[in-house]
């Protein structure tokens, strides 16, 4: 754990439409020097070790007052678990959530008593309050300290509907994350993946979407097809996913907001693995046609589809890097299912996977610098992860069954689906990108395919 003292960073907001930030400063660059001798930070490359103790007591609130969402001062208890949770899953932090510690009072929001929290041995402190406005929102403030130094480092709020309360903690977890690793944030964002149930060889699955930490889930298909593969649009106003509807697979978009679908490659041919380019303009996806299969693009809004590989064997698992300059995908035609890439045309393909077994399902970090992969082998399934020339490589889990990784958002966590043997009964994990801190992610019915959507605005 790399943890001593930091210094001051102003980030202050207010106001907005679903969740809106007025920022009055900002906050200095990850690394950039503050004008202080020490900094409190995580070293996130190296987590064996790390325990960051935090305090995050309850947030009080001006006056008690009921809301949509409940009465104030039970939010302030809620919205400091939601924080407590995020960052005590991330592996990094030893925190001390609103059961632990003692409440404060409203007026110590802005001067907390460094003396009670450096005597419970904490290093970091977060508080805020939640008040209720006029208009029916509320505001959330969200503050870090430094109890060492006796130093504000992050100041930042937030304006919600009662509806986004949860969002707020999300947001206020995503700062301190971000101030504290120089890592981007990843707590304000949703998951989408397949529900299943029912016994083995009949299994119902329906595509469902929650909030990146398991709560506000809902299904979004009624289970009467199977459906396999959802991913989610960059812009987060789309699924694109395969279906068997009339028992042929074939490539389908869920429209977010209107909530319904429209098929977007006819089911002529068999086709399936469909994913977003960066910018979502296009899908990528693989059709089988007179026996071989390879990988095409079609406009998000349908249209011809383009072939993009033409040699013998099964193309497909395509994922574009996030310039979409480039793609990454798995192909048998050198006889063994190995992983290869090419410019975004299809010119230069390139294998850069040669281990033993086989390797599928790439998908490249939002970062760039590195393609997530499913590794098979000696009868198991196991996560990795190299560079994008084929270098590096690094299994991050041991367990029999794991398949399906999914990038968060800032490129720090992979999640993905993990089967005992024999079961036939996935659950969903995720894992830090060092291969420590893997945890499951709790869903109402087994789960499977995860797509991890960006950070929501």
């Amino acid at each position: 754990m790399k943890a001593t003292s930091m210094a001051l960073a102003l980030l202050l907001a207010t106001s907005g439409t679903a969740i809106a930030q007025d920022q009055q400063q900002a906050p200095p660059a990850p690394g950039q020097d503050q004008g202080q001798e020490s900094v409190l930070s995580v070293d996130v490359t190296n987590q064996a070790g790390q325990d960051m103790a935090i305090a995050i007591p309850a947030m009080p609130t001006s006056q008690a007052v009921s809301t949509a969402a409940g009465p104030t001062d039970e939010l302030g208890r809620k919205l400091a678990q939601v924080i407590d949770d995020d960052l005590r899953n991330t592996g990094l932090f030893a925190t001390r959530g609103p059961n632990a510690v003692p409440g404060i009072n409203y007026s110590e929001v802005n001067a907390p008593n460094y003396a009670t929290w450096s005597g419970r041995s904490a290093q970091a402190l977060i508080q805020g309050y939640v008040r209720a406005n006029g208009n029916g929102t509320l505001t959330v403030g969200c503050y870090l300290y430094d109890v060492s130094l006796q130093t504000e480092l992050v100041r930042q709020g937030f304006v919600v509907s009662p509806g986004d309360w949860r969002r707020a903690g999300h947001k206020c977890a995503d700062a301190i994350y971000a101030r504290l690793t120089g890592e981007g944030p990843y707590f304000d964002s949703q998951i989408v993946y397949v529900a299943e149930q029912g016994p083995k060889g009949k299994r119902r699955k329906q595509i469902a979407i929650m909030d990146q930490d398991g709560a506000n889930h809902r299904f979004l298909t009624n289970g009467q097809n199977i459906v396999l593969t959802p991913r989610m649009s960059p812009k987060q106003n789309a699924i694109v996913y395969m279906s068997y509807e009339n028992r042929r697979p074939s490539i389908w978009i869920y429209n977010m907001s209107a909530r319904t679908n429209r098929r977007l490659v006819d089911n002529v041919s068999q086709n399936f693995a469909p994913h977003f380019s960066p910018d979502g303009r296009w899908v990528l996806f693989s059709m089988s046609v007179a026996g071989n299969t390879d990988i095409y693009r079609i406009s998000a809004t349908g249209g011809a589809p383009q072939r993009l590989t033409n040699v013998p064997g099964i193309d497909t698992g395509g994922s574009y890097s996030p310039d979409g300059s480039r793609i990454v995908f798995e192909s048998d035609r050198g006889g063994t299912q190995q992983l290869y890439v090419m410019n975004a045309d299809g010119s230069n393909q390139k294998r850069i996977s040669f281990g033993g077994g086989r390797y599928a399902t790439p998908v490249w970090s939002p970062r760039g610098d590195l393609i997530a992969f499913t590794r098979t082998g000696g009868g198991a399934f196991r996560i990795g992860v190299m560079n994008a020339s084929g270098g590096g490589e690094k299994l991050l889990t041991s367990a029999w069954g794991d398949e399906g990784p999914s990038w968060s958002p800032n490129g720090r966590v992979l999640m993905f689906f993990r089967a005992a043997q024999g079961s036939g009964r996935p659950d969903l994990w995720s894992v830090d990108l060092t291969g420590v801190n893997a945890r499951k992610i709790p869903t109402p019915l087994d789960g499977s395919d995860p797509s991890w959507g960006p950070i929501r605005p």
